[in-house]
């Protein structure tokens, strides 16, 4: 079925097992390339009044400038060395980030790169975000410091030592010339001395081989996080390309409409740690249903990432689109969160592509992504009454502002869901009882 295809694609949804957020907080969002200050003051305003648990963040580490194209996304992925100076801030905007946020109960997530330099076409000099010198046809970055004894260049097994085919997983695990996994820096423990991971007290993980191994000098799995620092996770960023890593490369395939769908789905089922990306400029990916500028960065002036405005209406400003705002998104987000714990439930389909589920006797969704209505009396599980549907509207003092679905005693309800519907989906859930 289409709609479970697209379900398992999205790749969005992972899973850990102690991911540290603060009780009942089941989701996190990737702000994707948005600046610390920003940040900081989004944890403040609106993650944490709604329920979000934490923010993952670009890589925060000094990487190579891209000029052609210009400023792409994938210049953070370019590591040039530790130091905590990109086009999202600087250390002490980072840090007054983290203890903001923290302060709200909303964790920091670092996307952080490790044993992964900048590929050997980035050339020469000092093109970076904070002007450090490095030879990247040498392997030598000085402000780590890394030489070239402190790479893998044999592993990549093809002609020129380089990832020449990204649809091959043994080149991309592998990254050749850009790999460091075999240096003495990850050996002795000295690559905890960057200042995002020893300095801040973070738990970090590498991708090695077919499993993930943790860092000897930090012990096994995620152990013990101090509320005021951030949590750091690595992977190799090659590894998850087409799976939405890139943020806007998310955006592709699908139209908002479809989006939201997926990404209700995704916060309802009772599985792993969600995360919600929140991106920019949706409508340029688009042109005759293709995408076209998979490549754009942030939205900026002359290379300055612009600020995040907020509108009138709480939508987003400034090129910045902020998924993460929208009702449907926010709603599910809450909803997740009042469902924790309860299991799977009265799980109904059409064999096509019509679905509902429960979650106990806390929540119940809908979704109809056929090509024609649905109109079914459902067993939800929850308890007698009027619901607000939170895909439609919002319960606001005690009334509805969208859909109201009506609970019988027996738990069951009836549905309506036109195929033409901006949002053809429907959840309630027991706090949003009216």
């Amino acid at each position: 079925m289409r709609f479970l295809l697209l379900l398992s694609a999205i790749g969005l949804c992972w899973a850990q097992y102690t991911p540290h957020t603060q009780y009942g907080r089941t989701s996190i969002v990737h702000l994707f390339e948005w600046r610390w200050a920003d940040i900081a003051k989004e944890c403040e305003r609106y993650l944490a009044p709604k329920g979000f648990g934490g923010v993952q963040v670009s890589p925060p580490n000094e990487n190579i400038v891209v000029y052609n194209p210009s400023r792409p996304w994938w210049e953070r992925y370019q590591p040039i060395s530790y130091k905590i100076c990109s086009r999202s801030g600087n250390e002490d905007e980072f840090r007054d980030m983290v203890a903001r946020c923290n302060n709200v109960g909303v964790r920091i997530y670092v996307d952080a790169v490790l044993n992964h330099m900048c590929g050997a076409a980035g050339g020469a000099g000092t093109s970076s975000t904070c002007g450090s010198y490095y030879n990247a046809n040498k392997e030598d970055f000085p402000a780590v410091p890394y030489s070239g004894w402190d790479f893998n260049d044999g592993k990549c097994h093809t002609s020129n030592g380089e990832v020449q085919n990204y649809n091959d997983a043994n080149q991309v695990i592998d990254l050749g010339g850009e790999a460091i996994s075999s240096s003495e820096y990850f050996g002795n423990g000295r690559v905890t001395e960057f200042k995002y991971g020893a300095k801040l007290g973070t738990v970090i993980r590498k991708w090695n081989g077919e499993k993930m191994a943790y860092l000897k000098n930090w012990g096994e799995g995620w152990g013990f996080m101090p509320s005021d620092r951030a949590l750091v996770f690595v992977d190799n960023h090659d590894n998850q390309r087409g799976h939405g890593a890139g943020g806007v490369s998310i955006l592709t395939f699908w139209d908002a409409r479809m989006y939201k769908m997926a990404v209700g789905f995704m916060l309802a089922h009772p599985y792993g740690l969600t995360r919600v990306m929140s991106s920019y400029r949706w409508d340029r990916y688009f042109q005759n249903g293709k995408d076209v500028n998979d490549w754009m960065g942030p939205p900026n002036n002359n290379g300055a990432t612009k600020e995040v405005t907020i509108n009138p209406d709480t939508t987003c400003g400034n090129g910045w689109v902020c998924e993460h705002r929208w009702r449907q998104i926010r709603n599910m987000v809450l909803f997740r969160n009042i469902v924790n714990g309860q299991p799977f439930t009265n799980w109904w389909d059409n064999d096509s592509n019509q679905v509902a589920f429960g979650r106990g006797n806390k929540g119940f969704i809908v979704f109809n992504n056929d090509d024609w209505a649905l109109s079914i009396d459902l067993q939800t599980g929850l308890p007698a009454g009027t619901y607000c549907d939170v895909i439609s509207g919002d319960k606001i003092d005690g009334t509805c502002t969208g859909i109201k679905i009506q609970v019988s005693g027996d738990g069951r309800a009836h549905f309506s869901i036109s195929n033409s519907a901006e949002d053809p989906f429907v959840a309630i859930h027991v706090g949003s009882k009216l």
